[in-house]
């Protein structure tokens, strides 16, 4: 990362974004030495809220970097220029997510991050849980893993979602980050079974979130800004 997107990066964590999430979530994390400090890895939370990508990040040692929207990339203004330095500067990379080539864009870019060494954050889910239950992962997290050989750590995030009947005062997000999935009993003479991972995935984090799980897909929210519905 250059230097001086580095510094905006650092500059976010510890001053301007990490302190009010602090205040907000005052968040419990659990499980950091299962990220590994260095090298390729994939992290893949579960989505409850806008704020879980942010306290994902948090909760790392290391920067985390997402598949951002393209659209999010092209705004005219002032406002979509400094949307766009923001999302530029702390590493997120855009992919354009319209039309059927959206998720061979989505994997390859998802692979140079870990190919080059660096964290990629994707929430499975594609998009955020419309009702608070957790819904069938997209295989893409588990098909850069078996392809790159880098580690996939299921993260589960909980307290993010308000609740009206508790007071921003009293909650308490916890972030926990699990072991790395074993993939070698998905991997055969035909072929790796991607689904059986994935949804194997989703019951890890689905075993420390405590959601109830349905098992089709989540309708995609278009303004979902992390991760990537194609991936």
């Amino acid at each position: 990362m250059p230097l001086g997107n580095a510094c905006v990066y650092r500059l976010c964590r510890h001053v301007v974004i990490g302190p009010t999430l602090y205040l907000l979530g005052r968040p419990k994390i659990i499980g950091r030495r299962n990220l590994p400090r260095r090298g390729p890895v994939i992290v893949a939370a579960n989505h409850l809220a806008v704020l879980d990508s942010f306290y994902l990040t948090l909760a790392a040692r290391r920067q985390i970097t997402f598949l951002a929207k393209g659209d999010y990339f092209d705004r005219g203004g002032l406002t979509g220029r400094l949307q766009r330095w923001f999302f530029t500067a702390v590493g997120q990379i855009p992919v354009d997510r319209r039309g059927g080539s959206a998720a061979t864009l989505a994997l390859e870019a998802a692979t140079r991050i870990v190919e080059h060494g660096g964290v990629w954050g994707i929430h499975p889910e594609g998009t955020r849980s419309p009702d608070g239950r957790l819904y069938r992962g997209r295989t893409g997290a588990v098909r850069v893993a078996m392809d790159t050989g880098a580690p996939l750590v299921p993260v589960a995030i909980t307290g993010t979602k308000p609740d009206r009947g508790v007071p921003w005062w009293r909650r308490r997000v916890v972030i926990e980050i699990l072991e790395p999935l074993d993939l070698a009993p998905f991997r055969n003479a035909k072929g790796d079974d991607v689904r059986a991972a994935t949804d194997a995935l989703m019951a890890a984090i689905r075993s420390r979130t405590g959601q109830e799980y349905v098992d089709t897909y989540s309708k995609v929210w278009v303004s979902s800004t992390t991760g990537s519905e194609a991936a």
